[in-house]
Order: C-alpha cells, then structure tokens, then sequence
C-alpha cells in the first residue's frame, strides 16, 4: 500500500470526526502515518517495516495532536433561532435548558 493510498484513507476517516479534537486527533494520526511509512520504509525497504512505521506514526500522531489541543474554555456554546431567523451562537442560557430556543 502505497503512502498515498494511506493519507487518502486516513482523510476520509478524519471527515467523520465530530468535534474539534476528534478532528485534530484524526489529523495528527494521518500526518503520522504518513511520515511514519516513509520512515519505516526507509529503514526496513520492506512492506512489514512500511505498515509497523504507518501504525507507530499513526499512534504518535494522534497522541501529539490530542495533547496539543486547547483548553477548553468551560463555556457550553449554544446555536439560537433569533426572530428574523437569522441562527447566532451564543452561551447558553436558561432558554436551552427550558426549550425555549
């Protein structure tokens, strides 16, 4: 399998990510399959060193994005229907909680 073949694997598996850091973990395991297949095939030139660096990379990768994700700030975000329509994001508040949005 070729390193393309596995960034456009891990891309489209990174699309079905839902949050942010779901997304950046997925990410960071696709840059590090990547690098990691080259690496592994540099060293070993071989299918097995290929596929062990993939996963080695993949598994680094997603470690070093997840832990570099930011803080979250503790502020629930909500999206609200104003009266003209028009959907704004704003903390929420006692409407979310009582179906009034």
């Amino acid at each position: 399998m070729s390193a393309a073949s596995i960034l456009a694997i891990c891309i489209s598996l990174a699309g079905c990510a839902q949050t942010q850091q779901q997304q950046r973990a997925a990410t960071g395991a696709a840059v590090g399959a990547v690098g990691g297949a080259l690496v592994g095939q540099a060293i070993g030139r071989n299918a097995g060193s290929t596929i062990l660096g993939a996963g080695a990379g993949a598994l680094l990768g997603a470690a070093v994005a997840d832990s570099t994700n930011p803080a979250p700030s503790g502020r629930e975000m909500c999206r609200y229907r104003a009266p003209d329509g028009s959907i704004y994001v704003a903390e929420c508040d006692e409407r979310y909680y009582q179906g009034r949005y």
